[in-house]
C-alpha cells in the first residue's frame, strides 16, 4: 500500500484566513487517496505536533501532499517554524551532500529520503502574474516563485510532482466545485 503524508500548512487569522478553503482542498485530497488505496497520515502545523512523530512520518511516507496558503510570497511563519523544528532536530535524513573526501559531491545532494511531493497552493494574486515578464513576479513561473519551498523537499531527496494552485481567492469568482474537480485531475496525473 502506498503511503501519503498530508501536511496542512495553514495558519489561522480571524476573519482573513480561517482555513476553510485549505480544509476543502485537504478533504478532497484525503477522499482521493483513500479511494485509491493509499494509507494516509496527517499533520496540522497550526495545531500542536510532536517533533519525533513528525520525523517518523517523513521517513514513513512515500509521498507528501503539502497544502498551504502563500502569505507574503512564502510559507506562513508557523509552517516555516514546523520545518525548522522538525528538520533541524537531529534526524539523519538530510545532510548537505558535500564530502571533504570527494569534492565532486554537490551541495544539496545529500537527501536520504526517497519519494515524491506535491505542492498545493492558495493565492490571492491572479494566475496572470506568473510567467509574465510584466507581472508582479517578473516573469517567474509559479514553481520558480515558490523555489524556497521546493528546495526544502529537494534537500531531503524528494522529487517534485506537478503543482496545483488556486488564485484570486479574495477578488475573483472562484467556483469551488470546479476547483475541486481540477485538483482531483492533478492528483490523478501525479499519483495514478
Amino acid at each position: 500500500m502506498k503511503k501519503v503524508l498530508i501536511i496542512n500548512g495553514h495558519q489561522y487569522y480571524d476573519g482573513v484566513a480561517e482555513g476553510n478553503l485549505t480544509n476543502d482542498l485537504i478533504k478532497c485530497a484525503k477522499t482521493f487517496f483513500e479511494k485509491n488505496d493509499f494509507e494516509v497520515k496527517f499533520t496540522y502545523v497550526d495545531k500542536s505536533y510532536d517533533i519525533e512523530e513528525e520525523k517518523e512520518k517523513l521517513v514513513w511516507a512515500d509521498y507528501i501532499f503539502f497544502q498551504y496558503p502563500v502569505y507574503w510570497m512564502g510559507l506562513p511563519w508557523i509552517t516555516k517554524k514546523y520545518f525548522d523544528e522538525v528538520l533541524t532536530s537531529g534526524i539523519h535524513y538530510a545532510n548537505d551532500g558535500r564530502s571533504r573526501e570527494d569534492k565532486s559531491k554537490k551541495y544539496g545532494s545529500g537527501g536520504l529520503l526517497s519519494g515524491k511531493y506535491m505542492l498545493s497552493l492558495t493565492y490571492n494574486c491572479p494566475t496572470s502574474e506568473f510567467s509574465n515578464k510584466d507581472g508582479y513576479f517578473d516573469g517567474l513561473s509559479l514553481d520558480e516563485a515558490n523555489i524556497s519551498t521546493h528546495k526544502i523537499f529537494q534537500f531531503l531527496g524528494l522529487e517534485a510532482m506537478k503543482t496545483y494552485s488556486i488564485h484570486d481567492i479574495f477578488k475573483g469568482d472562484m467556483d469551488l466545485e470546479k476547483e475541486l474537480i481540477r485538483l482531483e485531475g492533478v492528483l490523478k496525473e501525479n499519483f495514478l
